[in-house]
């Protein structure tokens, strides 16, 4: 599942999330990975980052409470 995401600002950029599996290998763990494309490329991002599943509940609270 990916999800894209109109950046606010910009007249191209977007947010990109998605699951990755196994991203570093076969004993590696799953991640969510939250990319921006300023140009609109949710595929090839300028940015992105990898958070690990088994911290994606207190990264979501973490940014509720920013709201």
């Amino acid at each position: 599942m990916s999800t894209v995401i109109n950046l606010s600002g910009t007249k191209k950029g977007v947010i990109s999330v998605t699951k990755i599996e196994k991203p570093y290998g076969e004993k590696s763990e799953d991640v969510a990975s939250i990319g921006i494309s300023l140009v609109g490329n949710a595929n090839e991002p300028e940015w992105k980052v990898h958070i690990p599943m088994a911290n994606l509940d207190e990264v979501i609270e973490a940014l509720r409470a920013l709201k």
